[in-house]
């Protein structure tokens, strides 16, 4: 039997909330395969939260949330063994920040502390286009040892919604946590 996870769920203030809710939701019902989810939020990923999702239904999950500067949480030390950590969505300031090593908050501290364990750090970047800058910070943060996954959505599962579009891009980070879920696959019957 597979090791039970122990995930970080990071939520910025980029665009893209509905990621954020269907990572959580997807964690929910996958929670036979996990031990702990912390989850820390940006002030602005609470504000495009209500404005993308129209609720402040964030706080309602039965998941421990953090403060942004709580540098106390388990997570901020990798002797915690967090094995993962989900930024989701990942604004391209975030996204700055950790490749450059500035701990300035608990979401760029918990991604340094995962990087320096060589654990898993998944990184949802929504913005588009990306400038020189954006696509140099997903290389170092790539080179050291990150996975720079852009909410692109795939089309091939023929989605009817904008959730089941949405759905496409958290599926593939549930695949990328190392979870067993069942969502559409290419090609398979």
């Amino acid at each position: 039997m597979q090791k039970k996870k122990k995930i970080i769920v990071a939520i910025t203030g980029a665009s893209g909330a509905i990621y954020a809710k269907l990572v959580l939701d997807n964690l929910l019902k996958l929670s036979a395969q996990i031990d702990k989810v912390g989850v820390v939020m940006s002030d602005n990923a609470k504000e495009v939260w209500r404005c993308e999702l129209g609720n402040d239904d964030y706080d309602r999950y039965p998941f421990t949330f953090y403060a942004k500067m709580d540098f106390n949480a388990p997570f901020a030390s990798g002797s915690a063994k967090f094995d993962t950590m989900i930024i989701v969505p990942c604004s391209m300031g975030t996204l700055g920040r950790i490749a450059n090593g500035i701990s300035n908050d608990l979401i760029s501290r918990a991604a340094d502390v995962i990087l320096k364990e060589r654990r898993k750090l998944i990184a949802v970047v929504r913005d588009t286009p990306f400038n020189l800058i954006h696509i140099n910070n997903m290389k170092t943060v790539t080179e050291a040892g990150g996975i720079i996954c852009p909410a692109s959505p795939s089309f091939y599962s023929i989605p009817k919604t904008i959730e089941a579009v949405a759905q496409t891009v958290v599926s593939r980070i549930i695949d990328l946590a190392g979870l067993e879920d069942e969502s559409y696959r290419w090609n398979e019957d």
